[in-house]
């Protein structure tokens, strides 16, 4: 039998990386130096998604890696896609690389979630395709 609030969490965290594949393709508009006001707008947008998303998932789970921190200096290192056009080099490598570490830790705890859903008897992933029926 399925359970609604791990089910609603795993929902949330594949949501929230879609929000960090969100904030990486503003990374790579910076790279190439092709932005406009529209898109930093929505930077800023993205940004206050994913701290108000990591507090409602924080609430729900225990996360060690990510950090809060980890995650809270990045967006701060990132004040604008302007600022971020302005950096040198090697700080926008450092950010990138911040930013991978960060989304491969997501994925790691999506990863967790779904081991325990498939634990607690429910078929998710990859389960879900071959306990299906083809017509």
């Amino acid at each position: 039998m399925s359970n609604p609030k791990l089910d609603q969490l795993i929902d949330q965290v594949e949501n929230y990386i879609e929000c960090w594949k969100q904030y990486n393709h503003f990374m790579n508009l910076v790279r190439a130096k092709k932005f406009s006001q529209e898109d930093d707008n929505q930077f800023l947008e993205i940004k206050s998604v994913l701290i108000q998303e990591l507090e409602l998932i924080l609430a729900s789970i225990e996360v060690s890696s990510p950090t809060k921190e980890e995650i809270h200096s990045l967006l701060n290192e990132a004040p604008s896609l302007r600022y971020m056009s302005e950096i040198n080099d090697g700080t926008l490598r450092s950010q990138e690389s911040q930013w991978h570490r960060i989304y491969i830790g997501w994925h790691s705890i999506l990863g967790q979630l779904k081991v325990r859903q498939r634990s607690e008897g429910t078929k998710s992933g990859i389960g879900s395709v071959f306990g299906k029926k083809r017509k």
